[in-house]
C-alpha cells in the first residue's frame, strides 16, 4: 500500500474520542474500533492484516517508535505522542498507551493502543522536538536522534515515558474515563 502525501491539513478529534487499535507482536492490525477506522481513512477490510506503520507521518522520528518498540516488546508499558497520517494524508495528533497482552505462559500476545486526542499544549511542546530529532536523523541518522533524545530526557532528569506522562496523562473526568476503557478490553 502507497503512503499517502501529507496535505498539512490537521484533522480535528473530540477530546472524548477514544481510537482504540489491537495489534500482534510484529505491528500487524488485528483490530480497530470504529473511530480508529474512522480517523484513519481507511476501510476496515484495508486495515485489518497491515502494518500498523502505515499511518506513520514523516515529521514523526523514527526513535520515538524505537522507543515505543523497545519498552512494549520488554513488557513495559509507554506513553507516547503521536503525528498519525490518515489515508487522505490529513493528520492527527494523539496521546497512546498501550495495554500488553499475554498468553497463559506470559508470552507477550498482542498490544492494544488506546489513544485520545493530544491537547495543544503538548503538542506546542512535542513538535519543535520532535521536528529536531527528525534533522538530526535526516542528517546523522537515527542513533544520534537517539543520543540526543536522551541528554535532553538527562537534563529534565526523566524518562520519555515520565516526560509524556507529565505533559499529556488524562487528569480528572478525562483520567478515569481513559482507565474504565482499558479495563473494557481485559
Amino acid at each position: 500500500m502507497i503512503q499517502p502525501h501529507p496535505t498539512g491539513k490537521e484533522l480535528k478529534l473530540h477530546p472524548k474520542d477514544m481510537i482504540v487499535s489491537k495489534t500482534d507482536v510484529k505491528g500487524v492490525i488485528s483490530y480497530g474500533n470504529k473511530k480508529f477506522v474512522e480517523i484513519s481513512g481507511y476501510r476496515e477490510n484495508e486495515l485489518i492484516g497491515m502494518p500498523h506503520n502505515i499511518l506513520r507521518h514523516p515529521d514523526m522520528p523514527k526513535a520515538i517508535f524505537y522507543l515505543m518498540w523497545k519498552s512494549i516488546r520488554n513488557g513495559q508499558n509507554i506513553m507516547a505522542v503521536v503525528k498519525n497520517l490518515s489515508k487522505s494524508g490529513d493528520h492527527y495528533w494523539v496521546t497512546t498507551d498501550f495495554e500488553i497482552q499475554r498468553n497463559k505462559e506470559g508470552k507477550i500476545r498482542n498490544f492494544i493502543a488506546f489513544r485520545q486526542a493530544a491537547p495543544k499544549n503538548v503538542i506546542k511542546e512535542i513538535e519543535p522536538l520532535y521536528a529536531t530529532l527528525v534533522e538530526i536523523e535526516k542528517e546523522h541518522g537515527m542513533e544520534e536522534s537517539i543520543n540526543y533524545l536522551e541528554a535532553f530526557l538527562e537534563e529534565k532528569r526523566m524518562s520519555y515515558n515520565q516526560f509524556i506522562e507529565d505533559l499529556a496523562k488524562p487528569k480528572g473526568i478525562a483520567g478515569v474515563l481513559f482507565a474504565k476503557m482499558k479495563q473494557f478490553f481485559n
